[in-house]
């Protein structure tokens, strides 16, 4: 089964928004099977663009980062269908364009869950649904693919 991170968690797992949840996104993401798990573009070039404006990071620090994340987990492509997916997805589901151009990559990769806090938690969309990882009682596909610690 694969699975998709949105920007959120990486962010978190950088350590934007404190301690408590950096530790809690790096437990999630070290858990996952680096062969199933995947980085949609989009999320990365927001996740760049959040390590300088709130992270405070330079932006060698930053492409640093996003290069580690490349190099942990296979990346999803952004294509012109993939475009269009997402505008019909947001028009279709009032979704800002940024969040329905990761959930229409993650779809098109053939991912099942995406990771997010942004958007709702259970939304299924193409055959994605959308995981709160952070949640009290998790996904059970998510908890499936954790360690019984998590889940």
């Amino acid at each position: 089964m694969y699975v998709a991170i949105d920007t959120n968690v990486l962010a978190y797992a950088e350590g934007i928004n404190g301690g408590p949840m950096q530790a809690s996104a790096r437990s999630i993401v070290d858990q996952l099977a680096p062969e199933s798990t995947l980085l949609p573009v989009q999320a990365l070039g927001e996740l760049y663009a959040l390590l300088i404006r709130k992270g405070g990071r330079s932006r060698t620090q930053a492409r640093d980062a996003i290069l580690r994340w490349g190099d942990t987990f296979p990346l999803i492509e952004t294509s012109s269908p993939v475009l269009l997916q997402a505008m019909e997805l947001s028009v279709g589901h009032q979704l800002g364009l940024w969040d329905a151009l990761i959930l229409a990559a993650a779809a098109d990769a053939g991912c099942r869950l995406l990771l997010s806090e942004d958007l709702q938690d259970g939304f299924t969309w193409s055959g994605v649904t959308v995981v709160n990882p952070f949640s009290a009682s998790p996904h059970p596909l998510l908890g499936a693919l954790l360690s019984p610690n998590i889940s």
